[in-house]
């Protein structure tokens, strides 16, 4: 009898390992369980998530939608090697959109994308979007994790993720915006998940390493100070619009700062003045605004600057609606007022930001 030789190809021979995929499935199992939540307790590993509205209390919803991803902020993940708080980026990037609209986040998908599945690297991935999927109470009921020798090269992934929220109807935001409103602007926890191709650079003409220390944090590295992950606004926002407190509109702010996302939730007439002494932003911005240069309009429309989301409400409700935040655990001032917009710019600013 001939020998029988193996001379075909193989799928793991081409850089794609199926076995690695269905082994990191089962080791992120107990991650997924730990975000159950009314209307949602299956399994992953379907070729579909589950969600039952009906289960989950809404009686007539509209359902809203949101996916983002995370950015060049994954670079400093892979360079440093900290893997378990860029999921919790993903999230809020996501849920924080949704929240916005008055609508309560239900679920969340993933997709990552890598030259070369690495398990241990895959599994912390998850794990920070399970935690970020907690923070929001929403479930992780799915996913997609995708080898791609030849697109991604080396230790480099991507990150996507894909939200859906329900609101009860007549109940989603913006509704009686109107002149007059104050801005109550609630604190970011840093740079959040945007403007990071310029911070990036900036890193890179500070001479520092990541693993250095911060300058704008003593007692952390660089790395992992930039790496603080977007906070997630979702259960304090929900609390305020389900005690009734007159919130009208909610801005996430995000990429374009505040002169670009504010406009998204205002009618065509009105404009928003905002006094920049009133923000006190978190010591990476002076940093950045320093070490690069960056002139205070740039890091206006690039960066948070400080105010992670804003809420639009009733002059006599602002004092109430920042005391409220304050028991909920967030920082919140308020930082402007609407006004007819006139001509010119729909975002203007008075006085200067804190270096």
């Amino acid at each position: 009898m001939a020998e029988h030789r193996e001379q075909g190809m193989t799928y793991a021979q081409a850089g794609v390992d199926i076995d690695a995929g269905n082994a990191m499935v089962e080791a992120i199992k107990p991650l997924v369980r730990a975000t159950r939540r009314p209307g949602a307790d299956a399994e992953i590993g379907g070729f579909g998530g589950l969600f039952d509205l009906k289960a989950a209390g809404f009686v007539d919803p509209i359902l809203v939608a949101a996916n983002d991803g995370v950015g060049t902020k994954v670079k400093i993940a892979v360079e440093t090697g900290v893997h378990d708080t860029i999921g919790i980026d993903l999230v809020a990037m996501c849920v924080n959109d949704l929240v916005v609209q008055g609508a309560e986040p239900l679920f969340f998908l993933d997709y990552l994308a890598t030259a070369k599945l690495d398990a241990a690297t895959g599994t912390a991935l998850v794990a920070g979007i399970a935690e970020g999927c907690r923070r929001a109470g929403c479930a992780l009921i799915g996913g997609e994790t995708a080898e791609m020798p030849g697109v991604y090269q080396g230790a480099d992934y991507d990150l996507a993720g894909f939200a859906v929220g329900a609101a009860e109807r007549g109940m989603l935001l913006p509704r009686g915006v109107a002149a007059g409103d104050v801005l109550v602007g609630i604190a970011s926890s840093g740079v959040h998940s945007n403007g990071f191709s310029l911070v990036r650079r900036i890193a890179a003409a500070s001479g520092l390493g990541w693993g250095e220390e911060a300058p704008f944090a003593p007692g952390e590295t660089l790395g992992r100070a930039l790496l603080e992950p977007t906070r997630i606004y979702v259960r304090p926002l929900l609390a305020l619009l389900r005690e009734g407190l007159p919130v009208k509109a909610l801005a996430h702010v995000t990429g374009g700062g505040l002169p670009d996302n504010l406009p998204r939730v205002l009618p065509d007439d009105l404009g928003a003045r905002i006094d920049l002494a009133t923000i006190a932003p978190p010591p990476v911005f002076g940093w950045l605004a320093r070490t690069g240069g960056v002139a205070e309009g740039e890091m206006l429309r690039t960066f948070n600057c400080g105010v992670g989301m804003v809420c639009v409400v009733a002059p006599d409700a602002a004092e109430a609606v920042c005391a409220r935040l304050a028991e909920l655990g967030e920082r919140a001032t308020p930082i402007g007022r609407l006004e007819p917009r006139g001509e010119g710019t729909p975002v203007r600013f008075d006085g200067e930001l804190a270096s």
